[in-house]
């Protein structure tokens, strides 16, 4: 039985669209991703935002951090390409359990908010748990996460030695360690796959690299262009 490579649009599919943005997602979609990526911060009046920076500078006509807006005050940003910045809520109502997706905790302080979100769509929407995965390079916010969910899958971002991550990823018994495409060798996905975790690999762009992690074997690849993997 031929392995199946996980396709995973990296905040949507921002080499079309604009990252994070419901029309990098509605792209995502239309591309056949088996999974969606997108980041999450809280934000000064409570709600759940998808956005990638810690400042808005780089994104939008507004600048300084953006935990410190209030909802409506981020809702007054424009965002290149003429897009505002989503809700969770509305990034996952525009999914529709279509495919799955991986919420990646930016912020601190977003397990328990993200957490009951993700519980209300499994309770009271057509989503299942099997369809949210969970990762951060704040590795303690994935110990809160997994402190109040035993269940929901999670994966170890790293930017170091991949090996280095495995026990983080066997306390928190996590599904993968989420690597950077440039520490991403054999002997690498050798060694985590033999432990029992999957090596998802970022953010992968360029064909040849595509191809080279195709042949490694990974067992899912983070990409803009979710239409070079296929």
């Amino acid at each position: 039985m031929i392995k199946k490579l996980l396709v995973i649009g990296h905040r949507g599919a921002m080499g079309h669209k604009t990252e994070n943005t419901l029309a990098s997602v509605k792209k995502a979609l239309e591309l056949k991703v088996d999974m969606i990526e997108i980041d999450v911060f809280k934000i000064k009046s409570g709600e759940i935002i998808v956005f990638h920076d810690d400042e808005v500078n780089r994104l939008t006509n507004g600048t300084g951090k953006v935990e410190d807006y209030t909802w409506q005050q981020l809702q007054e940003l424009t965002l290149v390409g003429n897009h505002k910045i989503p809700l969770l809520t509305t990034v996952l109502d525009t999914i529709n359990a279509k495919v799955a997706v991986n919420v990646e905790l930016k912020g601190a302080g977003t397990a328990n908010d993200v957490n009951a979100i993700l519980e209300e769509y499994i309770n009271t929407k057509n989503w299942k748990l099997d369809q949210f995965f969970i990762s951060s390079f704040n590795w303690d916010e994935l110990i809160a996460m997994r402190t109040i969910n035993s269940k929901i899958a999670i994966g170890v971002l790293t930017e170091e030695d991949p090996l280095q991550a495995l026990p983080m990823a066997k306390q928190l018994k996590a599904v993968s360690i989420n690597a950077d495409e440039k520490d991403v060798t054999k002997n690498v996905v050798e060694a985590i796959q033999l432990q029992g975790f999957k090596l998802y690999t970022y953010t992968v762009n360029a064909p040849e690299n595509i191809v080279r992690l195709k042949n490694l074997f990974v067992d899912g690849i983070f990409t803009n262009y979710p239409e070079r993997v296929y």
